[in-house]
């Protein structure tokens, strides 16, 4: 019986020549399906709303905040468990993790939410962690919303303190998705919160887009159907991984391994893993076995799928050519308009570039994530040439980090 992830892995190319050195590309694809789990139910969620209620957020705001968490509380079950915490100088926990058995009175907790004074992100988020982890039993996918829409200035404000604490958060296998609203957030620190703990980022312009945005996000909940996803390249004597786009690894003995998170319905994630391998005498060699190992809500086990990269040596270097793979060519050509965009944002930061070139630096990667398909991403880039056209260059660098994290990530639909 199929399992909740399938297994692919593709070679840049499947001819190389014998007695060289090589340096080559290998393509993971983890592909989770359409439809239902093997039970026909999702697994219950654990969720924890991480509120800013500092004074910046007063007034219209602070209302589509309290709409976006009724609507997640309409979208969630008696089976699910939902704690809100809210933060400003003080962080207040507005409601303990409980079953979601009374909506109307969760509403009612949401409705009392007020504006207060600073912003301690740090503690406020740290108490969400703990009420997510409070609650006993592993059936269940915890996540926690961070929503804010400042710099902290209250309580720990270090980025390298606050990505090292979430990195504990990760540990206890809590995953934090980062929303950041308005232009004054620090977008670096909100993405690094979420690349620690294999969460999205999402960068919200407007308050009336809030809502729409937590209800996506809890609709990605809502369908993960595979758990605690890890991927391992185990490599033989003469290979060796140089690095793996969007995802530093963990080096063992002969082996590199990422972890991956949730993976949910109908979504394909593809990392792309950069390699060396010493010369090899003429003849088929197994350069890498990839592995992958998840919880799976549908049997309830952990389960393992396994692929090989496998490598032609060969004498006549004239046959190479034909042995690349258009699939991890285009890949590659994705990986590098993210490096190119973060030259492009270093550009902007230093005004190295001027705001002309940065225009037609970003043309260009849009138009090249276009003929790639990631037509999502390229609608991002968009939008962020458009707020520099108008001078929003603090919202141009907000989503651009977007873009950025998300072709990281590798997921699409």
């Amino acid at each position: 019986m199929a399992g909740a992830l399938s297994l692919e892995v593709r070679v840049g190319a499947r001819l190389a020549a014998a007695g060289e050195r090589t340096r080559e590309h290998i393509l993971t694809q983890l592909t989770a399906p359409g439809g239902s789990n093997l039970t026909g139910k999702r697994l219950p969620v654990n969720v924890s709303l991480v509120i800013d209620r500092s004074g910046s957020m007063e007034g219209e705001p602070l209302e589509y905040v309290k709409r976006a968490c009724a609507h997640v509380v309409d979208l969630l079950e008696p089976t699910d468990i939902l704690s809100i915490v809210t933060f400003e100088e003080n962080v207040d926990v507005l409601m303990p993790a409980r079953h979601v058995t009374d909506r109307d009175l969760i509403k009612q907790h949401i409705a009392r939410i007020a504006p207060g004074n600073t912003t301690n992100l740090f503690d406020g988020l740290y108490a969400g962690g703990a009420q997510a982890a409070s609650v006993g039993g592993a059936g269940y996918v915890t996540r926690v919303l961070l929503l804010t829409d400042g710099e902290p200035t209250a309580g720990l404000r270090d980025f390298a303190s606050i990505t090292n604490q979430v990195a504990d958060l990760h540990a206890r296998g809590i995953t934090v998705t980062a929303l950041g609203f308005g232009p004054e957030y620090n977008e670096e620190l909100m993405a690094g919160i979420a690349r620690r703990c294999n969460g999205n980022y999402y960068h919200i312009a407007r308050p009336e887009e809030i809502p729409n945005v937590f209800r996506k996000e809890l609709q990605t909940v809502l369908s993960v159907t595979a758990r605690n996803v890890r991927l391992t390249l185990h490599l033989p004597q003469g290979c060796s991984v140089r690095q793996v786009y969007g995802s530093p690894p963990t080096f063992g003995a002969r082996t590199a391994e990422i972890s991956l998170g949730d993976v949910e319905r109908d979504t394909t994630l593809t990392k792309l893993w950069e390699v060396d391998w010493e010369p090899h005498r003429a003849g088929t060699y197994r350069v890498a076995k990839a592995v992958v190992t998840y919880d799976d809500p549908g049997t309830g086990r952990m389960e393992t799928r396994s692929a090989n990269a496998v490598v032609d040596f060969i004498l006549d270097r004239g046959r190479i050519a034909q042995g690349a793979d258009p699939v991890v060519a285009q890949e590659l050509g994705v990986a590098l308009a993210g490096r190119d965009l973060e030259q492009t944002m270093h550009g902007m930061r230093t005004q190295q570039l001027s705001a002309a070139e940065v225009t037609m630096a970003l043309e260009r990667t849009q138009a090249l994530l276009t003929q790639q398909g990631r037509s999502e991403e390229a609608q991002e880039i968009a939008d962020a040439a458009g707020a520099l056209r108008r001078g929003e260059g603090g919202g141009a660098e907000k989503t651009l980090i977007g873009t950025i994290y998300h072709l990281d990530q590798g997921r699409r639909k």
